[in-house]
C-alpha cells in the first residue's frame, strides 16, 4: 500500500513535463526526449523544465542483478541507503539485492524488509534476491514461495557466497523455481576444490605463495546445473562466470540441450573479470581478493568475447562493499569482494566500447535489456520511445575522472580501482520521470 507521504511525494512530480534537449540516444543523432507523468512522450510545446543534454548519450536504465547492500547485519559495510546512492550515481534505476545478509533472506520478513526499506529511500528499484536454502546452509529449501508470494514479490532466488552442492537440492530448488515463474541463480563452486584457496591457480599464485583456485570448481559446477536445469525444464542464471571454459560449456549447453518446456540458461560476467587479471595480486593488495578470483588474460579476453557475441547476457556488478578490518590486513585473512556499482559503466566502455567490442546500444543491451528481461522487469530496459517509462541514465562519453574510495557514495572504500581514470561519467539519472541524480549529485537520498 502506498503511505501518503508517499502519495505526496510521487504527485509532486509526476505532473512535471520535462524536455531533455539535444541528447544521443543510443549514442546516435541528437534527438529532443520528453516526459510527462514519469513516461516518455511526444513532443511537449510548453514543457515545465528544461535540460540541455548536448553531447550527453541516453541509455535506458542500468539494472544490476547481482548487489549487496549488506542490510540487514551489514551496516557498518554498506545500507540499502548507501548502497542505492552508489547505484544511481553509477547510472542504475534497480538493482537486485543478495540474500546473504544477517539474517539471512531466507524468509517473507526479511525480503519484505529489504524491499520496503528501498521504497523508502526511493533511489532505485531494490528487488530482494530469496536465499534457495535455510541459512545458506545448502541442506533444506528456504521458504521459496512464501518469499514469492510476499509483497516483495521475489523472483530470483540464490545462495550467493556459497553454492548450491548438493545436486538433489539444486534439482529441486529449480523445480519449486519453475513452478512460480521464478529463475535460480547459482554462485558456482564446488567447495571441496577450493578449500583455502586464495588467488587463482596458476603460475602467479604460485610464484606469490597463495593457494591456488582450481578453475574447474566453477567450471563442473556450470556443467552440472545446465543439465540439471534442462531436465528440470527450468530457468538457471550463472553468477560471475570467470572462466573461458565456462563460457565454452555455456555454448554446449544452449546448443545441445533441448531448450523446450521452460529451460534456458543465463550468465553474468563482472566489469572487475572484464578488465583486471590476476596478476593485480602481486601488490599483496587484498583490495583485489574476490571470488571467483581473478582470472589470467586469456580467460578476461574470452570472456569480452563471450559478452559481445551474446553468449554471456549482461554485465553485474557483484558489488561487495567491506568494512575497513575485513580488507584491511594480510591477503589470507581478508574477506573477498569489491565495490562495483559507481565504476561499472565506465569499465565496460574502456573493456567493449573502446575496444570496438560494442557500441552504446551493445551496452544498453548487456547492462539494461538483458539483465531485465532475465529478471522479468516488465518496466525496466525499455527503449527510449514514446509511450515508455521515463527511466533513464544520460552519460557524458569525455568526462573523465579518477577514482577515490573514499569520495564514493558507498559507505565502504574497497575499490580495485583507486586511481584508475576513468574514461566517462553518468550525469543524471531518471526513476519513472524522477530524477535521482542531477549534474552529478545524488536528488532526495535518504540514508
Amino acid at each position: 500500500m502506498t503511505t501518503t507521504r508517499e502519495t505526496k511525494r510521487s504527485e509532486s512530480w509526476t505532473m512535471k513535463t520535462i524536455r531533455i534537449r539535444h541528447v544521443r540516444p543510443y549514442g546516435e543523432d541528437p534527438t529532443d526526449l520528453h516526459v510527462r507523468d514519469g513516461v516518455l512522450v511526444d513532443p511537449v510545446s510548453d514543457p515545465d523544465e528544461t535540460i540541455d543534454a548536448d553531447g550527453l548519450i541516453a541509455l535506458p536504465g542500468l539494472v544490476d542483478l547481482h548487489t549487496h547492500l549488506r542490510e540487514p547485519g551489514g551496516e557498518e559495510a554498506e545500507t540499502v541507503g548507501t548502497g542505492s546512492a552508489a547505484a544511481a550515481l553509477g547510472g542504475y534505476t534497480a538493482v537486485f539485492a543478495m540474500p546473504n545478509t544477517d539474517p539471512v533472506a531466507d524468509s517473507p520478513v526479511v525480503v519484505e524488509h529489504v524491499w520496503r526499506r528501498g521504497r523508502e529511500v526511493g533511489l532505485v528499484d531494490v528487488h530482494p534476491v530469496g536465499a534457495v536454502t535455510v541459512g545458506l546452509e545448502g541442506a533444506k529449501l528456504a521458504e521459496m514461495g512464501m518469499m514469492a508470494a510476499s509483497p516483495a514479490g521475489v523472483r530470483m532466488f540464490s545462495d550467493d557466497g556459497r553454492c548450491v552442492n548438493d545436486p538433489l537440492i539444486m534439482r529441486r530448488a529449480l523445480e519449486y523455481a519453475r513452478a512460480l515463474g521464478a529463475v535460480v541463480a547459482q554462485h558456482a563452486e564446488d567447495h571441496r576444490l577450493t578449500v583455502g584457496a586464495q588467488a587463482h591457480e596458476g603460475p602467479v599464485a604460485a610464484r606469490l605463495g597463495l593457494a591456488g583456485w582450481d578453475p574447474t570448481a566453477e567450471e563442473s559446477i556450470i556443467a552440472r546445473d545446465v543439465m540439471l536445469a534442462a531436465a528440470a525444464g527450468a530457468r538457471l542464471h550463472v553468477c560471475h562466470l570467470s572462466t573461458a571454459r565456462s563460457t565454452e560449456i555455456l555454448r554446449w549447453g544452449r546448443e545441445t540441450l533441448d531448450a523446450a518446456n521452460g529451460f534456458s540458461v543465463s550468465a553474468e560476467v563482472t566489469p572487475h573479470h572484464l578488465l583486471l587479471t590476476d596478476t593485480a595480486a602481486e601488490d599483496y593488495d587484498p583490495v583485489h581478493k574476490v571470488n571467483p578470483p581473478l582470472r589470467p588474460a586469456a580467460d578476461t579476453e574470452a570472456l569480452r568475447r563471450a559478452l559481445a557475441d551474446g553468449t554471456l547476457d549482461c554485465v553485474a556488478t557483484d558489488h561487495a562493499p567491506h568494512a575497513v578490518e575485513a580488507k584491511d590486513c594480510e591477503w589470507s585473512a581478508a574477506r573477498p569482494g569489491m565495490l562495483g556499482l559507481q565504476t561499472a559503466l565506465p569499465v565496460v566502455v574502456t573493456t567493449m566500447v573502446a575496444t570496438g567490442l560494442l557500441d552504446w546500444r551493445g551496452v544498453a543491451r548487456v547492462c539494461s535489456e538483458a539483465p531485465a528481461r532475465i529478471a522479468g522487469l516488465t518496466d525496466q530496459g525499455r527503449p527510449l520511445v514514446a509511450g515508455e517509462p521515463a527511466t533513464l541514465t544520460l552519460v557524458d562519453p569525455d568526462a573523465e575522472w579518477t577514482v577515490r574510495g573514499a569520495a564514493l557514495a558507498s559507505r565502504a572504500d574497497n575499490t580495485p580501482y583507486e586511481g584508475m581514470e576513468m574514461p566517462v561519467s553518468v550525469v543524471h539519472t531518471m526513476l519513472r520521470g524522477r530524477w535521482t541524480v542531477r549534474d552529478g549529485k545524488v536528488v532526495g537520498n535518504e540514508r
